[in-house]
């Protein structure tokens, strides 16, 4: 089977500014295609454009809030004038959270759940259309915590719980229709995620509580995703220790309630002391 190629495709990757979704615009990029970013961020934004520049990549940067639905539409339409079609959309926008849920405002809850959750149903279903015409792709960028819950992370577990079965749903509706679909689920990944975690009351966490030298780069991430888009994959777990908890998760989940309460009790400023 001929692989798919990316040689003038069009790419729209949603927060791109930093972290796996800058790494995924360079690595689609590299490998031929049109790239389109966006973020909250206008120099963030700039900065990134300007390094993909130089390294020969074509790309549109268009500053756009995921949880808006309004931006949403704007950036599909400003796609759709600059280059004329939409090959591909990476829902990669997304932030997280951490404090016990007895202590969670409910404003954190939904401003989790607006930009992870809602941010993706905004992006695909202005994008569809056109995705449907080329036959392209919808990717999510997902979590293991979209098949396992994590204490601390009620309201990040809820979206990507959410964000898993809207894209399963939709794969089945466009099956038949050449549009592939693939939820990319990366482990604990070094990336500015964590550092700009909310805490119980909106306020950024600031430092990350666990050793980001020892995970799976954003850059690694990016290019296992690139692999997966070009043989149209439909799942992609990453790092051995989210294969396990996916694995747990299904034939141990009384043990592995226990097991991930103690991992979280050994992080630093842990809730759980």
């Amino acid at each position: 089977m001929k692989q798919y190629s990316l040689k003038d495709k069009v790419v729209i990757i949603t927060g791109a500014s930093s972290g796996i979704g800058e790494s995924c615009a360079f690595a689609f990029g590299k490998a031929g295609a049109k790239i389109v970013i966006t973020g909250r961020n206008q120099d963030k934004l700039d900065s990134v454009k300007a390094k993909m520049e130089a390294e020969g990549i074509e790309v549109l940067a268009i500053t756009a809030d995921a949880a808006v639905i309004d931006d949403n539409e704007r950036m599909a339409q400003a796609t759709l004038a600059k280059f004329g079609k939409i090959d591909i959309l990476i829902n990669n926008a997304g932030i997280t959270m951490r404090a016990l849920f007895e202590n969670l405002d409910f404003e954190v809850f939904h401003k989790v759940m607006n930009t992870n959750f809602w941010g993706a149903v905004y992006a695909t279903k202005f994008c569809l259309p056109s995705i449907l015409e080329q036959k392209g792709s919808v990717i999510g960028i997902s979590s293991v915590n979209g098949f396992r819950g994590t204490p601390a992370r009620t309201a990040y577990t809820a979206s990507k719980y959410a964000m898993n079965g809207f894209f399963e749903s939709l794969r089945t509706e466009v099956m038949k229709k050449g549009v592939h679909v693939l939820v990319a689920c990366p482990g604990f990944t070094a990336s500015n995620i964590r550092k700009n975690a909310l805490d119980a009351h909106g306020a950024l966490q600031g430092e990350s509580p666990r050793d980001e030298s020892k995970m799976m780069s954003s850059e690694e991430v990016a290019e296992r995703i690139l692999k997966a888009t070009l043989k149209r994959k439909r799942d992609l777990t990453l790092t051995t220790q989210g294969w396990w908890l996916k694995f747990l998760n299904k034939w141990m989940p009384g043990r592995l309630d226990y097991i991930v309460y103690n991992q979280l009790k050994k992080e630093k400023d842990s809730p759980f002391q």
